[in-house]
């Protein structure tokens, strides 16, 4: 997915923009989507496009780390995935010298219940 938009940490990033590229995976279990040829068994890329665009077109954040965070945290939340990797991309770094690009991967997962439960009870 490619969109404009404001992040980054210099003046400049933030008042010209720049495109950004994002790669998201989801991991789920696909077999009931698969049988019976439900959207409603699977995650519908009309809907995570539709987040991420949101996300990377709206409020400028510094670091791409944010913007992946962000479009991680909403996937986990709108859709039933066990797992998500999102991959944002600054393919034309304002810099003043010569970077092809920057980039972050992070891979995030959905917490089972008794391990959240365990997590909010520690300090």
């Amino acid at each position: 997915m490619e969109f404009f938009g404001f992040h980054g940490v210099e003046d400049l990033e933030r008042e010209q923009g720049q495109r950004f590229l994002i790669d998201v995976t989801c991991r789920k279990d696909l077999r009931l989507a698969g049988a019976t040829d439900d959207i409603g068994a699977t995650c519908n890329y009309a809907d995570i496009y539709s987040i991420v665009r949101r996300i990377v077109e709206g409020t400028p954040f510094k670091l791409i780390e944010s913007v992946a965070e962000l479009i991680a945290e909403n996937i986990l939340q709108v859709f039933p995935v066990r797992e998500v990797k999102v991959r944002v991309s600054k393919p034309e770094v304002l810099l003043g010298g010569s970077l092809d690009y920057a980039a972050v991967e992070i891979h995030r997962a959905v917490q089972s219940r008794k391990n959240r439960r365990n997590q909010e009870g520690e300090s």
